[in-house]
């Protein structure tokens, strides 16, 4: 199983490395428009190659559905949690139960 895991993996990076030597040409990023950054007077921008804005935007999109889902099930792990701490009160509570059922009447402890 780790050999299918390993290979999985290699694999992986084989097609990344070939889309990252596919696609090394320089491409301009603007924060606007060129029209809209004349008239805002922001002219912002940044040259990368092509596989680095790629592999950001694939990046990014895992972060945003990592926390995304981490936010709905959020619920899910309160009743969990709340659930937990009711089943271990009601099992201090059935062992105290116990011992005191037993310490007191040795006739309804045999029936039991």
């Amino acid at each position: 199983m780790k050999y299918i895991r390993y290979a999985i993996l290699a694999a992986i990076a084989v097609v990344l490395i070939s889309v990252a030597l596919a696609n090394r040409q320089i491409v301009e990023l603007a924060l606007l428009p060129e029209g809209l950054a004349e008239i805002a007077g922001m002219n912002f921008s940044v040259s990368l190659p092509l596989y680095m804005v790629i592999f950001a935007g694939i990046g990014l999109g895992l972060l945003i559905g990592f926390l995304w889902e981490w936010r709905r099930e959020h619920k899910h792990r309160v009743e969990m949690r709340r659930q937990s701490r009711e089943a271990h009160k009601l099992k201090r509570e059935v062992k105290k139960l116990k011992g005191e059922k037993h310490g007191q009447d040795d006739v309804l402890a045999l029936l039991d």
